[in-house]
């Protein structure tokens, strides 16, 4: 509803004396007391017109937010499958061998290709707000991580991330996906 709709509404609410009897009360009425009744009809007015600002900001305010949330996130799923590339391209690279003296050349190229677009893919993507983290060593985060195993360790404090099979992923500080780890069980160190 537009704000000229709500106020055309708002008048035909509003009592406006037409017949003849109301015409003679208002007429029968003292100069003060009309002027104390108009005052009353200018607040109410008032009143009315404040609330509808109010509420019109507020719309404002709401629709400017849903807009920048729209434009933000609008690609949270294409994110997400740009992710899994990633995520696949980083397996690649790791599981190269090892570089190793008289090494082939070829596989010496190779391998400096798949980390050159490693680095390079890694890089469009957090230029487009979606970046990854690495939760080894941090406390473990229900809202960042997915726990897949716990495991006994006298090295790490308990409920610390020792190992992380898929980093976190986060578009816009948005998370698309968590990092799959493997918390410390009984550890004996403080939690820092």
């Amino acid at each position: 509803m537009t704000t000229e709709n709500a106020l055309h509404d708002e008048q035909k609410e509003t009592p406006i004396p037409e017949t003849a009897e109301a015409q003679t009360e208002t007429a029968a009425l003292s100069p003060e007391a009309r002027i104390a009744e108009l005052e009353a009809q200018v607040e109410d007015f008032r009143d009315r017109w404040m609330r509808s600002e109010a509420e019109m900001q507020n719309f404002r305010t709401r629709a400017k937010r849903d807009v920048e949330d729209a434009r933000q996130y609008a690609v949270q799923k294409f994110a997400k499958d740009v992710v899994e590339a990633a995520e696949n391209l980083q397996r690649g690279v790791a599981s190269l061998p090892a570089q190793t003296e008289g090494e082939d050349g070829l596989v010496s190229k190779l391998r400096e290709g798949f980390e050159s677009t490693e680095r390079s893919f890694l890089g469009i993507l957090e230029r487009n707000g979606v970046t990854c983290q690495h939760p080894v060593g941090e406390v473990f985060d229900a809202n960042l991580h997915q726990a897949m195993a716990e495991q006994p360790s006298d090295e790490h404090a308990d409920g610390t991330v020792i190992q992380a099979w898929t980093p976190t992923w986060t578009l816009n500080g948005r998370l698309i996906k968590p990092a799959m780890v493997v918390v410390a069980k009984g550890g004996n160190k403080a939690a820092e």
